[in-house]
């Protein structure tokens, strides 16, 4: 305790360069902590986005995503009422949605494109959530009267293209699984945006019913499971592929692949900001630990000619580094917490990343973690850098100490 009172005192004696020390070290914790929490915002934002859009598993024939399929359905699940049924069993099952992916031609009568089209039940939009951004209309209902015409939920740039708004009527012609042509007339319930330009060109929703009359099938491509907790997928994974191996049991990070290209970037990124910083920090304590050895050379000697140790001399420099080092994490730590409250009160947001039309918050995400993990990483290099430059000063003989100028 009485070297660690001695250490303090002197980082006070030096105050105005322990200042700025621990202000550099502060700020390279600022850094690093406001770059990590909002690379952790971004990857939490993207694991919940890609699990709510496809499902925390997605269970599929073994060869649906590896084959291209010859025919419509044909790597479709036919018995997926079964499947589902024995899915809700489980409690941590919060819905199991089943879904048919299918692609033709839409029309007006006067213009004809391509479209991407998903027959989904409508119970998807009230389980997923607002996944969609409604511009016109509404989402497919349940309550539909069995005399009217079919629903379809448009895409914002295919609803442009085809020049139709909500109510009027447009004509889907697709392929069954037998090879025929088959084309059904829906009526324009909602117009979406996905903020992803090339989706909203191409694509729509239907129905399940509708889906299945229009490809005349009984099959879905593939069902989507969705868990209470994002936590358990991997848990949930390895239990059902073992019970039954005829499946394929996809997780969502398989799927998520602009999930893993942001995840890889932003890793690269802020991997090399972190360096960065910390070395900024090893050269500036460096720094100020040479200059405090230098100055105290004399003192240095004259605490050696007393009988101190090496060791113990060395010992107090690191202590006073040390001190340095744990004061800027805290204040670090604070600076962080400033910078957090102002981005929430300001409400600033990030422009739309490539790919996209919308822009998100700028938020950062703590975490206590992360925070505790820096501070040491900080706190070494402090230590290192005052072990060497002590090592250094320590090494004259008490004749040169003493007489240094």
């Amino acid at each position: 305790m009485r070297w660690l009172n001695y250490a303090f005192l002197n980082v006070i004696r030096n105050g105005r360069r322990s200042f700025f020390t621990i202000l550099v070290t502060a700020i390279a914790m600022t850094a690093i902590l406001v770059s990590s929490g909002f690379a952790l915002f971004t990857y939490h934002s993207l694991a919940e986005k890609a699990a709510r859009d496809e499902g925390n598993l997605t269970i599929s024939h073994p060869q649906f995503f590896i084959d291209e399929e010859d025919t419509p359905m044909q790597y479709g699940l036919a018995n997926f009422e079964d499947i589902q049924h024995q899915m809700m069993d489980d409690d941590d099952v919060k819905a199991v949605l089943p879904r048919i992916n299918f692609n033709g031609l839409i029309s007006n009568g006067d213009k004809t494109s391509i479209f991407m089209g998903l027959g989904v039940e409508a119970s998807e939009f009230r389980v997923k959530g607002p996944f969609l951004n409604m511009l016109e209309g509404s989402a497919l209902s349940t309550n539909e009267s069995s005399d009217s015409l079919p629903q379809v939920v448009l895409a914002q740039g295919l609803a442009r293209s085809m020049k139709v708004k909500v109510g009027d009527f447009i004509t889907l012609l697709s392929t069954t699984t037998d090879g025929a042509l088959n084309a059904f007339d829906f009526t324009v319930k909602g117009i979406y945006t996905t903020g992803v330009p090339d989706l909203d060109k191409r694509q729509l929703y239907i129905d399940l019913k509708s889906a299945k009359s229009l490809l005349n099938t009984t099959k879905v491509s593939s069902l989507a499971v969705y868990l209470f907790d994002l936590n358990q997928t991997e848990q949930k994974l390895s239990l059902y592929a073992q019970k039954d191996e005829s499946l394929l049991f996809t997780p969502w990070w398989q799927r998520a692949f602009y999930y893993q290209s942001v995840k890889d970037l932003y890793n690269r990124i802020f991997g090399l900001l972190g360096a960065l910083m910390v070395l900024l920090v090893f050269f500036s304590i460096s720094n100020t630990m040479s200059m405090t050895v230098t100055e105290r050379t004399r003192e240095i000697g004259t605490i050696a000619a007393m009988g101190s140790y090496k060791s113990e001399i060395i010992r107090n420099f690191v202590l006073e580094a040390s001190i340095i080092g744990l004061i800027g994490a805290v204040t670090g730590v604070v600076f962080t917490g400033i910078v957090n409250w102002a981005l929430l009160t300001l409400g600033l947001e990030m422009p739309p990343p490539p790919g996209s039309n919308q822009g998100y918050p700028l938020t950062i995400e703590f975490s206590w973690l992360l925070a505790i993990a820096t501070s040491v990483i900080l706190t070494l290099i402090c230590i290192l850098a005052a072990f060497k430059s002590a090592y250094q000063g320590c090494s004259k003989t008490i004749t040169e100490a003493l007489s240094h100028v």
